[in-house]
């Protein structure tokens, strides 16, 4: 279960209890008792959800363009001129690879 749902279910137990402890007569305090350990764990288990979410790492950057150099973008764009080159001096699409039609 991931931790925001975690501490949002560890919330609404938490008031689920809170309310259950004020409905208690005074006169049964072995069970207000129960109920208010009960509470301060669920209060305890939520610092603890909490202070793992925070500890997590953030999420990577996606993978892309960004991570190549200017040097990088400038060799792919050259071999791709020279690919291009080469297939018109063959007379065929450098992308579909059809032969070119001749113009006029």
């Amino acid at each position: 279960m991931k931790a925001k749902k975690a501490i949002k279910r560890l919330s609404k137990v938490e008031s689920i209890l809170s309310n259950v402890i004020d409905q208690i007569s005074d006169s049964d305090s072995g069970l207000r008792e129960l109920l208010d350990s009960a509470k301060t764990s669920v209060v305890r288990a939520k610092k603890t959800v909490g202070s793992q979410e925070s500890t997590k790492a953030t999420k990577k950057p996606p993978a892309g363009a960004s991570r190549l150099s200017a040097e990088g973008r400038r060799n792919i764009a050259a071999a791709a001129k020279k690919r291009w080159a080469l297939a018109k001096r063959k007379g065929v699409n450098a992308v579909t690879g059809r032969k070119l039609k001749q113009t006029a």
